[in-house]
């Protein structure tokens, strides 16, 4: 998706496309729905009012820019953002699979979601998620986990959705693929949570797939507190703090 959107930028801007800082970097097949971007584009372009339009005439139908403007002084889609929501989809009995998504994980066999629910509990607030993450050198693997509760939606779907300030490499599709192994009885709802006690990763832990996982919101906080949460989260600092509903999402 990025790379598309930067080659339409350059179109627009009628010069080298731009480089889009993005609030939330995805794996290939992991969709977004509620991504956050920005860029550096010249003021008369930036300020256009046909942008939005131009924008998605260039784009393909799977990727839409849903609302594009000026942003606030201190904002960055990356740095500025209090957390990140995703939900992880399962169909797991043929009455549920709608062959038209892609959007849902295909499961072979139904999944207990009362145990699924006792095992997310124990995952919330600020853990080192190490058995969760590949790790990269330099980078941190603690992360505060605001939300993550699963329940049956209305279309018969298990979804899960997870909240946190932020998400590690391959941290949410290591979570559900523990979670899954939960729910189909194969390990008791403490094992999740008793894998924050390692530091380093879990290789029981099977990795989910990407097809069914989905960047729903980035939340931002107000304008006035956008370059001092840069401040925070540059500094490697977490702050507990549940996001607003209604700031911008993508």
């Amino acid at each position: 998706m990025q790379g598309v959107l930067e080659q339409a930028l350059g179109v627009v801007v009628r010069g080298e496309p731009p480089r889009l800082t993005v609030a939330g970097r995805t794996d290939a097949g992991v969709h977004a729905r509620g991504q956050v971007a920005h860029a550096d584009l010249p003021e008369e372009r930036a300020e256009d009012p046909l942008l939005l339009r131009r924008l998605n005439g260039l784009l393909p139908q799977d990727v839409r820019v849903r609302r594009a403007g000026l942003a606030p002084d201190g904002f960055d889609a990356r740095f500025s953002a209090l957390a990140r929501t995703y939900r992880y989809r399962v169909a797991d009995g043929p009455e549920h699979v709608d062959p038209l998504r892609r959007d849902v994980l295909v499961w072979p066999r139904v999944l207990d979601l009362d145990a699924l629910q006792a095992a997310a509990a124990p995952m919330l607030g600020e853990h080192d998620f190490a058995a969760y993450c590949r790790r990269r050198e330099g980078a941190t693997t603690v992360r505060a986990l605001l939300g993550l509760e699963w329940r049956r939606g209305q279309e018969g779907l298990l979804v899960l959705t997870i909240t946190a300030d932020a998400f590690c490499h391959s941290m949410v599709r290591s979570v559900v693929g523990a979670m899954l192994a939960v729910g189909e009885g194969r390990r008791p709802p403490e094992w999740p949570g008793s894998l924050l006690d390692l530091r380093t990763r879990a290789t029981e832990v099977a990795v989910a797939s990407p097809y069914g996982l989905t960047l729903e919101h980035v939340a931002y906080p107000p304008d006035e507190e956008l370059l001092s949460r840069q401040t925070v989260t540059r500094g490697g600092l977490r702050v507990l703090k549940t996001p607003e509903a209604g700031h911008p999402e993508g």
